[in-house]
């Protein structure tokens, strides 16, 4: 795939670029060894410091940075604004709480005949990240925000049609002052992964992608003895059950499918509704998905701008044709509009088998698949009945569902009469196909630390454990 800005909206090429050379990429591990040998040996003041500045800078470029992001991958002017408040917002998050995060962890000294005894973080040096294009800034910064707080350094594959917002992360975080080689944009093909993951001074490496793409990272990680973090697809749940408020979860449903326009991975796809409430649920639905404005991504007006690429268009339209040859029945949308550019219409497809691809696939545009269920029991078979486990969502008003979907429901993410979102406050990720370890949180921060035992016997000096420069 080139290394280029195409606009989405328009099928135009604005700009490309060459694929870096072994010896830069060389230069550039180099470098980011380097940084990270200086970056532990500051303080978490003093990275927090160069954090603030990073979000003062995205705050001051918000509208510029949103502009890029919806030239280069399409999503909405609107939604890319919010995405860029998102990430300082992050920024600020850690630098706020890192030294908590940090702090030496107190054990019980007695219990295992020690003077002192308690657990350090500390960072383990630089690690790779491989990031997809949907959220170009957020997917990037939701890892390196904890990362750089806790001494790290950092390496980016950006997928390569999002090149221009992954060459502005590397002078981002240059111009807030953090080392030269903190943080590096590599602008390089997948086929180069295995070889920079392979390097010795490469410690880790976190993957947010397809389910090939984790398996990819996952075997050369495994054979170098490497920490992965993985974030995969989703094929999201979103049951209603009787006692919900109808028309609230329609409203919040057509958000949570079209959002990004479609192209997110915690985007709910299966909505599966209990029988007593599936007609009106359905109409309401269909309705609000039909009435979504469908256009230029630059307009405020617009709610659903183009896919990324029109191979992702191809992709989800042969999805819904498959449906569609199999008896499934489209309720709106599910045709391909004339005219330039990726677009695709809000689309709802019923009565779904699972002779149908849409039944155990993820779709990744604005297509909604819709399910009845005659009970509990059913709603959560067919919700778990995935390869996938990333986000969930249940609407009832009857606390004993509530605490049943808790537990029930086969997902890292649980989110009971709202839409699946991330905070910086919780940690993120996924079970089966959808990934293993978490992002964001302390969690999410010490992913990519040394956890240290610490145990110090009589005759060492009082000092007790605390914070400390790491």
């Amino acid at each position: 795939m080139p290394i280029a800005t195409t606009n989405p909206a328009t099928g135009q090429l604005l700009k490309s670029y060459d694929a870096m050379s072994d010896e830069q990429v060389d230069a550039a591990i180099e470098r980011a060894d380097l940084a990270f040998h200086q970056l532990r040996r500051t303080t978490i003041a003093q990275r927090g410091r160069w954090l603030v500045a990073a979000a003062d800078l995205l705050e001051a470029e918000r509208d510029e940075t949103a502009r890029l992001m919806t030239t280069e991958m399409g999503k909405t002017y609107a939604a890319a604004k919010a995405e860029v408040t998102k990430c300082a917002t992050a920024c600020r998050f850690y630098v706020a709480h890192a030294p908590e995060m940090l702090a030496d962890e107190p054990a019980d000294a007695g219990a295992v005949s020690a003077k002192r005894a308690f657990v350090r973080y500390q960072p383990i040096g630089p690690v790779l990240a491989v990031m997809p294009w949907n959220f170009p800034l957020w997917q990037v910064l939701r890892f390196a925000a904890p990362a750089l707080m806790a001494g790290n350094t950092g390496l980016l594959k950006h997928a390569s049609n999002v090149p221009q917002t992954a060459l502005y992360l590397e002078d981002l975080f240059r111009r807030a002052g953090f080392p030269e080689g903190a943080f590096s944009t590599l602008l390089v093909g997948s086929d180069a992964v295995e070889k920079i993951l392979g390097d010795p001074r490469v410690r880790a490496a976190t993957l947010t992608g397809s389910e090939g793409a984790g398996r990819s990272i996952a075997r050369i990680a495994g054979r170098e003895l490497k920490k992965t973090v993985l974030e995969l697809g989703g094929s999201d749940p979103f049951v209603v059950m009787p006692s919900a408020d109808v028309d609230r979860a329609a409203e919040v449903a057509t958000t949570a499918r079209c959002q990004n326009n479609g192209q997110s991975c915690i985007a709910a796809k299966r909505f599966i509704v209990h029988t007593d409430v599936f007609d009106a649920f359905a109409e309401r639905f269909a309705a609000n998905m039909a009435a979504l404005r469908v256009g230029d991504p630059m307009d405020e007006g617009t709610d659903v701008g183009p896919l990324a690429s029109s191979g992702g268009r191809d992709e989800i339209h042969a999805q819904v044709r498959d449906a569609v040859e199999h008896g499934a029945t489209v309720l709106c949308g599910g045709e391909l509009p004339a005219g330039e550019g990726w677009f695709y219409p809000p689309t709802v497809v019923t009565d779904l088998t699972p002779r149908m691809r849409m039944w155990a696939e993820e779709v990744f545009g604005p297509v909604a698949g819709l399910y009845r269920a005659s009970s509990y029991d059913e709603a959560i078979e067919v919700a778990n009945g995935t390869s996938f486990g990333l986000g969930a969502n249940a609407w009832t008003t009857d606390p004993a569902e509530q605490e049943r979907f808790a537990t029930d429901l086969d997902a890292g993410n649980v989110f009971i009469n709202g839409m699946t979102t991330s905070y910086p406050e919780l940690p993120f990720g996924g079970v089966k196909n959808s990934g293993y370890g978490r992002e964001l949180s302390a969690i999410g921060m010490r992913e990519f630390c040394n956890t240290k035992t610490v145990w110090v016997g009589e005759g060492a000096a009082s000092a007790g454990a605390g914070a400390h420069a790491e």
